[in-house]
């Protein structure tokens, strides 16, 4: 048995989602299983080297988690050919020119999406890997959730029979940040800082809709900023300049009409922040983050609607839960070992920089749709 202990550098972990989930519940939980098991038996081992901007911060999230590496110099982790992935969850606007300085120092690169502000530099980053050879891939979280695990396996049995289309509903209220502090970071809603919520929630639409059910064919969308003014972390006051919730319709291929709702505005009354309803012609589900409820057509309730009467049915007593029949590790921490194992064996990682531009694609059209006021196609994208 060998051991191939891989030196990562972590750029960016000392926000919420990098902490949380990149390193504490994906790299950590990694090495303190004992590493990923190849194979023939080999393991892969990480070996985090935490990078950032803030000394305090860094240095307080490496003892708090016994991590022993830690650096303020990029260059310097980057000159180190013990380091073979540099991983980024920085915000959006520091990205890509940190991705350019990995790649150029021939660093096979993971990171969070979307990979650019704009899908010029999406496709950069794609090409720019592509020419150095490195392995490249982009965070897909949401595809290895059990919820969507669940759809994924109904979509695969023939369950629907011919999918006609799907609802999306996600979100929930974020605080302003004036009598209760907002769960978000204050630049998700200023866009010159890289905010929006088409910016930030498009990406995962395209990879839903693309592994799911089709590849997404056109985009028409509206968006609005609807809370103006919000209380940042220092307890200022501050323009909102970004949308804070998109409303859209995707045509998908196969004549798939994919309608889907992403709101920081709006109050929770589903059964959970993301909600997906597919409907076909054999039978329908709805999926939430782990689980998922299908309604076959034998099972269809015959509804005949008399307002002058209370509804008979309990059209929510319908449904029966898909069984889990496996065991559910963390999405992230799923995607992150078989991203180890296509540096380390070449395993097939289908989820890279190009795929990453796809959801570029989709946000930046999505903006246009919204600006223009119309239907927007998507073409194929070239690198």
């Amino acid at each position: 048995m060998a051991l191939h202990k891989i030196g990562i550098i972590m750029n960016g972990v000392t926000g919420r989602m990098g902490t949380n989930q990149h390193l504490i519940r994906s790299i950590l939980a990694i090495r303190n299983q004992g590493g990923v098991c190849l194979p023939n038996g080999d393991l892969i081992l990480p070996d985090p080297i935490l990078v950032g901007r803030n000394e305090g911060k860094l240095q307080a999230l490496a003892e708090a988690h016994d991590v022993p590496r830690w650096s303020t110099d990029l260059e310097q982790c980057l000159a180190d050919p013990y380091n073979q992935i540099y991983f980024d969850s920085q915000t959006t606007d520091r990205r890509a020119e940190s991705i350019k300085k990995a790649i150029a120092a021939g660093k096979h690169i993971y990171c969070e999406k979307p990979t650019a502000s704009d899908l010029t530099g999406s496709l950069e980053l794609a090409r720019l890997a592509r020419e150095a050879g490195v392995k490249n891939g982009v965070v897909q979280d949401k595809l290895f959730l059990p919820g969507l695990l669940k759809l994924k396996r109904l979509v695969d049995s023939g369950f629907f029979g011919r999918i006609l289309s799907v609802q999306m509903e996600f979100g929930y209220w974020v605080f302003e940040g004036d009598w209760q502090p907002g769960q978000r970071p204050s630049w998700n809603y200023r866009k010159e800082d890289g905010g929006g919520m088409i910016l930030d929630m498009f990406p995962h639409w395209r990879y839903v809709l693309d592994n799911l059910f089709g590849e997404v064919r056109a985009v028409s969308c509206i968006a609005a900023t609807h809370i103006p003014k919000r209380v940042d972390e220092q307890g200022k006051t501050y323009d909102c300049t970004a949308e804070d919730a998109a409303y859209a319709t995707f045509e998908l291929e196969g004549g798939i009409i994919a309608h889907v709702n992403s709101s920081w505005a709006v109050r929770v009354n589903r059964e959970d922040l993301l909600t997906i309803q597919v409907d076909g012609t054999e039978g329908s589900a709805v999926a939430g983050l782990r689980d998922c409820k299908v309604q076959h057509r034998v099972n269809t309730p015959k509804p005949v609607w008399n307002p002058d009467i209370p509804n008979p049915i309990n059209f929510q007593d319908q449904w029966q839960q898909v069984p889990d029949n496996q065991l559910f590790d963390n999405a992230f921490k799923v995607q992150w070992e078989l991203f180890l194992k296509h540096v380390v064996c070449d395993a097939a990682f289908p989820w890279d920089l190009l795929e990453g531009a796809k959801g570029t694609q989709l946000a930046e059209l999505g903006l246009v749709s919204w600006r223009e006021r119309r239907w927007v196609d998507l073409p194929q994208l070239q690198i």
